[in-house]
C-alpha cells in the first residue's frame, strides 16, 4: 500500500526531479517505508511505499527486463502469484517476489488491457518508453484513489490532492459546480473535484496519454441483468464460499494483520471467515461513543468473545473534533461524512498493533442493507397511481407538520408523499440528498446561484439511467456502488487508514463476490421490509441469530448532540464568521435560521451544519492559506 505521483510533459520539456520529490513528500504518511523515483526526460514517476508484501525486494519503481517499461503501484494485486506463474511460463523473467512486477509483464503481453487481468485494489501508473505512452489505471470498485490534471499537454497525477498541488502550475480555483454537488451529496462526486481542472480517475477506468491525445476508457462494470437460477440453499453456499475466498486472498501479508469489528453483520462475517482461516487468534479493533444510542462496543465484544479474538477498543467524545484540521488536509476537498472522525481514531488505534486491517465495507451496497432500499421499493409501486393524483398527494403530504425524529411515522409519511410526483432517479436522489434543490436554493446568494448555474450532471440520475438491472432495488444498489460507495465510504476509509500508514482491505468489495451478489434476484436481497435477507440466511449458523436479527445500527456519530452541546459555539463562530459569510456563497439569514432550527430541536439539520463546516474549513486550508510543502505523518 502506497501513494503514487507523477508527471508527463511533451517531448523536449523535462520533468523537474524536485517536483516529483515534493509530491512524494506530500504522501509520506501513506508510505513511510521507502521512496522511489523514476525521472527520465519528460516523464517522472514517484512512490512512497508501505511495505506489506515482499518487504526485502519489492521497492518501486519496477521495470521490465530491458527497462523500457516502468510502473508504480498503490495497492495490492491478490492474484499476483497465479499471474506470475503464467507469465514465467511465457518466458518473462522476474527480479522480485512481489505483486507489482506482474503489471509490467502483463502490459508486455496485453497492452492497456493488462488491467483486466488484475484482481485487487490498485491505482498504478505505467510508462512505455518505446511507444512514449503513459497509462494510469484504477481498480474496478475504486478502492485506491487517483487524481489528475491534464492541460496543455501536461499530465500531473497523485494519490491525494495536497501532493498533486505541489505542481505550482495547477491553480487553486474553486469549481463552484462541484461545491453545489458536494452540498447535495455530502461528497464531491467522481469525476469532479473541488478544484477546476482537477479530476478523479473513475473506478474501472484507464487513461492513456499518447501522441498528445488523452483516451479515457471504462474496462469493467457489474451486470445486474443476468440472474442465477438456483435455490436459496445453493445461493447461501455460494455466498459463504465467495466470502471465504475473498477473505483468504486478503489475508496474504508479510506484516501483522487484524480487522475492524463494529459488531454489525458485515464486519462480524469477515472476522468469522478470518478466524476460520487462521491458525492464530485474530486481532480485532472497535470504536465506541459516550452516547449509548450510537455505541456498538457491547455487540463487538460479544463477537470478539465468540471467535476468541485479541480485542482492542477506543471511545470517541466530542473533543475528538480536534482531529478535523488534519482530516481536512488529508481528504483534500470538502467531505461531510461525520463518521470520518471515528474512522480516523480507529485507524490510529489499529496501527499501533498491526499494518493491515480487514473490514466489512460493501456488504450493504451488494446485498441491500439500507432502509432507503425498502422505502423506495415501496414508493415505486405507487407509480401506478396516475401522475395528477400523485402530485395532489405530494402536495398534501408536504403540508404535514415537520419536526420530531427523522424516523417518526409522520416524517416518513411526509417524506414518502413528497417524492410521489418524482420519477425513480429523482425520488432516489431526494432520499440521499443532504441539501436538496429547494434547500440549496434557499441557502445560496443570487451571485453564487449564478456561478453554479444548472449545476454539475446528476451522478444519481446518470448511474440510474445507465444501470443494467431492471428491478428498482438493483438499480438503487448499482447507483450506490457507483456513487456513495466509491466517493463516500471507500474514500473515507482509504484516507483515514492511510493517514496512519494502515492498509485497509475489504472482502465484500471483491469484484467476483460483488458480481455474485448482483446476480442474485433482487427480491432475495430486499424481501418485503427485510434488508439483506439472503446474506442473513447465508450467515445463519456461522453468526448467532441475535446478531443477524437485531436492527441495523450503522456506523454513525452523536453529531446532533455534539452540535447542541460542546460544539455549538464552535460551529456558530465558524459559520457566522465574516470570513465565511464574505465568500458570498450563502445568505447570512439562511445560516442563522439553520443554526436556530437545530438549537430548537429540529431533527436532520445536524448533517447540513456539518457539511457547511467542512466546506468552510477546507476553504481556509486549501484556498486561503499557502499550501505547505508536505503533510506530516498522522500522530
Amino acid at each position: 500500500m502506497c501513494g503514487i505521483v507523477g508527471q508527463l510533459r511533451p517531448p523536449g520539456q523535462p520533468v523537474d526531479p524536485d517536483l516529483v520529490s515534493r509530491m512524494c513528500a506530500g504522501l509520506e504518511h501513506r508510505g513511510p517505508d521507502s521512496r522511489g523515483m523514476h525521472v527520465a526526460e519528460h516523464v517522472g514517476l514517484g512512490i512512497q511505499r508501505l511495505r506489506v508484501i515482499d518487504i526485502s525486494t519489492g521497492d518501486q519503481p519496477i521495470y521490465n527486463e530491458d527497462h523500457s517499461v516502468v510502473v508504480v503501484l498503490n495497492g495490492e494485486i491478490y492474484n499476483y502469484r497465479e499471474l506470475r506463474s503464467e507469465l514465467q511460463a511465457r518466458g518473462h523473467r522476474f527480479a522480485t517476489q512481489g505483486d507489482t512486477e506482474v503489471i509490467v509483464h502483463l502490459y508486455e503481453e496485453h497492452g492497456e488491457a493488462c488491467v483486466e487481468h488484475l484482481h485487487g485494489m490498485f491505482a498504478f501508473a505505467l510508462h512505455d518508453r518505446r511507444a512514449n505512452r503513459l497509462l494510469i489505471g484504477r481498480d474496478r470498485v475504486g478502492k485506491k484513489p487517483l487524481l489528475y490534471r491534464y492541460a496543455d499537454g501536461v499530465l500531473s497525477f497523485a494519490s491525494e490532492m495536497h501532493a498533486l498541488l505541489q505542481d505550482r502550475d495547477i491553480p487553486r480555483a474553486v469549481d463552484h459546480r462541484a461545491i453545489d454537488a458536494f452540498l447535495e451529496h455530502g461528497y464531491v462526486p467522481t469525476p469532479l473535484t473541488a478544484l477546476q481542472g482537477v479530476r478523479k480517475l473513475p473506478p474501472a477506468h484507464t487513461l492513456v496519454i499518447e501522441d498528445g491525445a488523452a483516451t479515457l476508457r471504462r474496462y469493467w462494470q457489474l451486470d445486474y441483468g443476468v440472474k442465477l437460477d438456483a435455490d436459496v440453499p445453493e445461493l447461501c453456499e455460494r455466498i459463504r464460499d465467495g466470502l471465504r475466498s475473498a477473505t483468504r486472498k486478503r489475508m496474504i501479508s508479510d506484516v501483522p494483520l487484524g480487522a475492524f469489528l463494529s459488531g454489525g453483520i458485515d464486519s462480524s462475517a469477515v472476522v468469522a471467515a478470518m478466524a476460520e482461516a487462521s491458525s492464530e487468534p485474530v486481532r480485532t479493533f472497535s470504536i465506541g461513543f459516550d452516547h449509548e444510542r450510537f455505541d456498538e462496543l457491547p455487540h463487538a465484544r460479544a463477537v470478539a468473545q465468540q471467535f476468541g479474538t485479541v480485542h482492542e477498543e477506543f471511545e470517541v467524545r466530542a473533543d475528538a473534533v480536534e482531529v478535523v484540521p488534519q482530516m481536512i488536509r488529508h481528504y483534500g476537498e470538502p467531505f461531510a461524512d461525520p463518521s470520518a472522525i471515528p474512522s480516523f481514531y480507529l485507524s490510529e488505534l489499529t496501527r499501533r498493533h498491526v499494518t493491515v486491517a480487514l473490514n466489512g465495507d460493501g456488504g450493504d451496497e451488494s446485498f441491500g442493507g439500507y432502509q432507503r432500499y425498502v422505502a423506495n421499493a415501496m414508493a415505486s409501486r405507487l407509480d401506478r397511481i396516475p401522475a395528477p393524483l400523485r402530485r395532489t398527494i405530494a402536495g398534501i403530504g408536504g403540508r404535514l407538520p415537520a419536526g420530531g425524529a427523522v424516523t417518526s411515522t409522520t416524517n416518513k409519511v411526509r417524506r414518502l408523499a413528497g417524492t410521489l410526483a418524482l420519477d425513480g432517479p429523482g425520488r432516489y436522489a431526494r432520499y440521499v440528498a443532504w441539501f436538496d434543490g429547494a434547500a440549496r436554493a434557499a441557502l445560496y446568494t443570487p451571485g453564487f446561484a449564478a456561478l453554479v448555474g444548472d449545476g454539475a450532471p446528476d451522478p444519481v440520475r446518470a448511474a440510474w439511467e445507465d444501470a443494467s438491472g431492471a428491478d428498482v432495488v438493483d438499480r438503487m444498489l448499482e447507483v450506490d456502488v457507483r456513487t456513495y460507495l466509491v466517493d463516500d465510504l471507500i474514500a473515507k476509509i482509504d484516507i483515514a487508514t492511510m493517514a496512519h500508514a494502515l492498509e485497509a482491505r475489504s472482502p465484500f468489495l471483491d469484484h467476483e463476490l460483488m458480481q455474485l451478489a448482483a446476480s442474485i434476484p433482487a427480491g432475495l436481497k430486499v424481501r418485503g421490509g427485510e434488508k439483506k435477507w439472503i446474506l442473513r440466511e447465508a450467515l445463519r449458523g456461522w453468526l448467532p441469530d441475535e446478531l443477524l436479527d437485531r436492527p441495523k445500527q450503522g456506523f454513525s456519530v452523536p453529531l446532533s448532540a455534539w452540535l447542541r452541546g460542546d460544539l455549538r459555539s464552535w460551529a456558530a463562530e465558524i459559520l457566522l464568521d465574516p470570513v465565511t459569510l464574505g465568500r458570498g456563497y450563502f445568505e447570512p439569514a439562511a445560516i442563522r435560521s439553520l443554526l436556530d432550527r437545530h438549537a430548537a430541536g429540529a431533527d436532520g439539520e445536524d448533517k447540513r451544519i456539518w457539511a457547511l463546516l467542512m466546506l468552510e474549513l477546507w476553504h481556509r486550508d486549501f484556498i486561503d492559506a499557502p499550501l505547505r510543502d508536505a503533510v506530516p505523518a498522522a500522530a
